[in-house]
Parts: C-alpha cells; structure tokens; sequence
C-alpha cells in the first residue's frame, strides 16, 4: 500500500539533488554514455543542446516530483522526512525501476529500516566501476536517511 498521505520532497532535499547534480546548461554524455543536460534531466536530451537556467530549475522539480512519486507509490511502511528526501534522491539518481527492484525497497517495505539504510552504499558503480562521486552521493542519502545532518553545508 503506497504512502498515505503522499509526502512531498523537501528544499534541504532540493539543495542534496542540486549540489550533487550541479547545473549544466549544454548537454554532455554522463559516465555511462547517457545525454545530460540541466540537473540530471535526461528526457529527450541529445548531443548539441542547450537550456536555460529557469528551463533547468522547472526540469528539476518535475523530475523531483516523478521520484517523489515512485517513493509515495513504492514504498509501503512510514517515512520521517528526512527518509523520504533520501529516498527521492536516489530514485531521481537511478530510476524508479532500479528502485523498485532493490533489495533496499524490500528490507525497507519488511520495516528494516538499518538493513536499508546499509544499502545505499552498493549502488556506487557506473559503467562497471565504483565513481567516488557516486559513493559521496550515497553516503550522503544513507546519512539523511539515518537523520545525520551535515555540520557544515548540504552532504
């Protein structure tokens, strides 16, 4: 049973996604090959494309309520805030796919919540190799999701 009432992404949540997608106004091929363009937004993106900044905030938000949406949908068990916005964040990562087939989603959906929280650092590959940007990314989310607010800054 999805989450009821539906929980809404947070701005700290917003601010995690943002610093660790950074802003790119000229799509680029990310580390596997994917076209890339604003914060991480990948529809309909191909080589030689541009947009704006206004265009890179309003995809974020749509692509952060899609995930937003897969979490309310997928996840079964209560959520604090904090859990949820981690959550987003690795579903606006990975793919709602990928989340829906994680053993993450099925310790979390069992109420083993430290079980899934450990998860989060397994899905630092990308193309076959562990990227340092991703392993800070997840460590970033397993700590918002256990509660531990950054000391200095957002993750």
């Amino acid at each position: 049973m999805p989450l009821n009432p539906p929980m809404q992404y947070s701005k700290l949540g917003e601010e995690i996604t943002e610093k660790f997608e950074s802003c790119a106004l000229a799509s680029y091929q990310d580390i596997v090959g994917v076209w890339t363009l604003g914060y991480g937004h990948t529809s309909g993106v191909g080589p030689n494309m541009t947009c704006t900044s206004e265009q890179a905030q309003a995809w974020l938000l749509d692509d952060t309520q899609e995930a937003a949406n897969a979490v309310n949908q997928l996840v079964n068990v209560t959520l604090t805030q904090a859990e949820f916005d981690a959550l987003v964040d690795f579903v606006f990562n990975l793919g709602a796919g990928a989340f829906a087939g994680s053993t993450l989603l099925q310790l979390l959906n069992n109420g083993n919540y430290q079980e899934a929280a450990d998860q989060f650092d397994r899905w630092d590959h990308a193309g076959g190799q562990v990227v340092s940007g991703l392993l800070r990314r997840r460590e970033a989310e397993k700590d918002e999701f256990n509660g531990i607010t950054p000391t200095n800054g957002v993750a």
